[in-house]
């Protein structure tokens, strides 16, 4: 077996610290002690340094390391004549690259340091590839064409260095863009007529529908996040090349603005040009893409970039995490939307209830002009958590701060006397220490709990950096230590704001599954301000939709069920969305295509499948008290109610259970079984089992369904009957 695999040594540059250690990693490596020089650590070198070629990957020395700053992995062999790009020994390879083709938007798709910027570097011709080798040996441009004969990559290769191609790349980290620019006139108007290209035209389009009009005559240093990924979107939309490369293109966007600059790059698509996409919110990917390469691997390690696949198959096999065409499977679990995590969690009694009243807020923004607030009252329970919805400038994080205490409203209004724990827009660390150090100070009481440990802390993965100093992490590190301090401290409500933000697709969905189960287990409520769809609809029980006019007029609506909320929020948008047949995730309809009219036709702007799941993956105990028709409980008999019009399959039996008698009276009860069941609804005649909670047949069988109300405190739920 040995022959058949190939070493990766990697040595983390930031862990490494010979002259703190012992060099346990070289003293207790069987090699070095058989008399070959397998690692090499000299009195003045920085880093260890580790013979891939010698290595027999006994896996030692990661295990000895004080710092943990060694990985070793073993690869297929196969792999070994597909290196695209190694930035050194012992650091980060990548394997193949992405195909872009003429005409097409290419999606690329996988998580932090997996090697998508380096790809996007390579294919902007920023970056000459060296395929894996280094120093004197590293090949010229006439080698790398040579080694990439037959493929597309041969022709597009050429191209470039003929400067038949001419590239130009939206950067991912937008907030040093002002840093980046050079000269006197530093205004976005100034900036635009330097850079656009007359015959591209659509000039005036680019400001209209990226909303930058009103921000032609301000200096670019005075942006905020969103209005500087608008820019650095518009001046690359306003260039005429031949290869547009966005990386993250709706990093700090709102829904409605990701829509309108995915609208905007695929308008750039010509026959004669290429545009390649990194992107981390699915639903974004999904909407502007015609094919996606998926990357695998191990982040900072390593990564594979896949053949290209359609969006749907692509998209599907990195939540799945298993490439069929390879037979390879690259995640030990899938990444699934199923909404509930156990049965306990949707029927935790709701012991405490909180109102806020209507409340108003006069503020200045960021230019100096006043927006008024204005917010309707409302109440939420324990075990809820709130979504808000609403473009940037609705005030979502204003009613954030002020369920937090940290404004208070105009006038006599006061907020109900509870304990808040926030996690705040922006993250500007100022600790001097460690993460550990950190999590000690603020939380250490819950930092040291197993359960904390088990439900938030390691799913997060912040063993990696946790002894690192807190100021040198990235955003995406900080993200998840503000996400894990948020969730520690003891609070009655927990103001989660863009968890999302720095996270890649896959932190994005377990960070949605961290949030969700620990404030189910803790019987406690959030509220989470959150843009991208697929994590909202997946946390969401209720939703409070942001209208008006951003930054001038808003008005935060009473929180309503997540199928009214989105179809009130899609609706202002004129935007649909359906859901995936295989994982039920939400999908962007194409704009007036057949679904995109029907969904318009019918008012439901938002799949009922994604707001209904909730119901169906429900699991109910024998003692759950059921709703008659006439409104009457009966909690002695466990009587219950049976939808009118029970239709049957196309087969003529229920769907996915066994045939139940038809009948007409509406009064008819009938007696629930001794098994945990419930009705699905019309249309559907199977009874939901423990071991039925998979069963697609009764997905399908909730279009059906009109009504399925919110449990209350006793576990009560009412399924009326109806079609949507």
């Amino acid at each position: 077996m040995a022959d058949k695999l190939t070493r990766v040594a990697i040595v983390s540059s930031d862990k490494c610290k010979p002259k703190k250690c012992k060099q346990e990693c070289r003293k207790s490596c069987p090699v070095v002690r058989s008399g070959k020089l397998c690692i090499e650590v000299t009195p003045a070198s920085n880093l260890a340094f580790i013979s891939e070629s010698l290595c027999v990957g006994c896996g030692i020395c990661p295990k000895k390391c004080p710092f943990g700053a060694i990985n070793i992995i073993n690869l297929p062999t196969n792999l070994d004549s597909m290196v695209t790009h190694r930035y050194g020994a012992n650091t980060f390879k990548l394997h193949r690259l992405p195909t872009p083709r003429p005409g097409q938007v290419l999606g690329l798709v996988g998580t932090n340091g997996i090697g998508k910027s380096t790809a996007l570097k390579v294919l902007a011709g920023k970056l000459k590839p060296n395929l894996g080798r280094l120093n004197e040996d590293a090949p010229d441009w006439a080698a790398v064409i040579r080694y990439f004969r037959g493929s597309e990559l041969q022709t597009y290769f050429t191209k470039l260095l003929e400067d038949d191609l001419q590239a130009v790349v939206k950067p991912q980290y937008v907030d040093q863009i002002p840093k980046a620019i050079r000269g006197a006139e530093k205004s976005v108007g100034a900036l635009f007529d330097k850079q656009a290209d007359a015959s591209m035209g659509n000039m005036d389009a680019v400001l209209d529908v990226l909303e930058l009009r009103h921000l032609y005559d301000r200096d670019v240093a005075h942006l905020s996040g969103g209005e500087l990924q608008r820019f650095a979107l518009g001046l690359v939309c306003v260039q005429q090349k031949d290869i547009y490369l966005f990386d993250e293109p709706s990093s700090f966007l709102d829904i409605k603005q990701r829509l309108k600059a995915a609208a905007m790059i695929r308008s750039l698509s010509k026959d004669s040009n290429y545009i390649i996409v990194v992107e981390h919110d699915l639903s974004v990917l999904d909407y502007i893409s015609d094919y996606v390469c998926v990357l695998y691997g191990k982040p900072g390690v390593y990564g594979v970039v896949t053949l290209p696949y359609s969006v749907r198959e692509g998209i599907n096999i990195f939540l799945d995490g298993y490439i069929p065409t390879e037979n390879l499977r690259f995640r030990e679990e899938s990444l699934t939307f199923k909404m509930a995590e156990s049965a306990d969690e949707f029927l935790s009694e709701k012991s405490r209830a909180f109102q806020y009243p209507a409340m108003e807020k006069s503020m200045g923004n960021f230019h100096g002009s006043i927006g008024q607030l204005s917010i309707d009252a409302g109440d939420f329970t324990d075990s809820e958590i709130i979504v808000m919805f609403g473009e940037n400038g609705t005030g979502k994080t204003t009613f954030c701060k002020m369920l937090a205490g940290a404004l208070k409203p105009d006038g006599a209004a006061k907020m109900p006397e509870m304990s808040i724990s926030m996690k705040p827009q922006t993250i500007n660390p100022r600790f001097e220490g460690t993460v550990r150090q950190l999590f000690f100070k603020k939380i250490r009481t819950a930092f040291l709990l197993p359960q904390f440990q088990t439900e938030v802390v390691k799913p997060l993965q912040l063993d990696s950096f946790i002894d690192q100093e807190v100021k040198l992490l990235s955003g995406g590190e900080l993200q998840r230590v503000a996400i894990v301090l948020a969730l520690g401290k003891p609070a009655d409500v927990y103001v989660i704001d863009e968890p999302s933000a720095y996270l890649d697709s896959e932190q994005r969905i377990v960070a949605s599954k961290v949030i969700k189960r620990w404030i189910m287990n803790s019987k406690k409520t959030a509220f989470v301000v959150e843009h991208d769809f697929l994590m909202s609809t997946y946390l969401a029980d209720r939703v409070i939709v942001f209208d008006g006019q951003p930054g001038i007029k808003a008005h935060a609506n009473k929180a309503e069920s997540l199928l009214t909320g989105c179809n009130k929020f899609l609706k202002a948008l004129d935007v649909t969305f359906r859901r995936d047949t295989q994982n039920f995730r939400p999908r962007i309809n194409k704009l007036d295509s057949q679904l995109d009219q029907e969904q318009k036709l019918s008012g439901n702007y938002v799949s009922q499948i994604l707001a209904l799941m909730h119901i169906v993956e429900k699991v109910i105990p024998k003692n759950t008290p059921y709703m008659r028709r006439n409104g009457a409980t009966d909690t002695n008999s466990m009587q219950r109610a049976r939808p009118s019009s029970l239709g049957q399959s196309p087969d003529g039996d229920g769907v996915g259970g066994k045939d139940e008698p038809d009948d007409d009276d509406d009064d008819n009860d009938h007696e629930r079984p001794d098994d945990q069941a419930v009705w699905c609804g019309t249309n559907c005649q199977s009874q939901r089992t423990r071991s039925a909670r998979k069963d697609l047949d009764c997905f399908r069988a909730l279009r059906h369904l009109e009504v399925a109300n919110r449990y209350s405190g006793l576990g009560l739920i009412v399924i009326v009957d109806g079609g949507l």
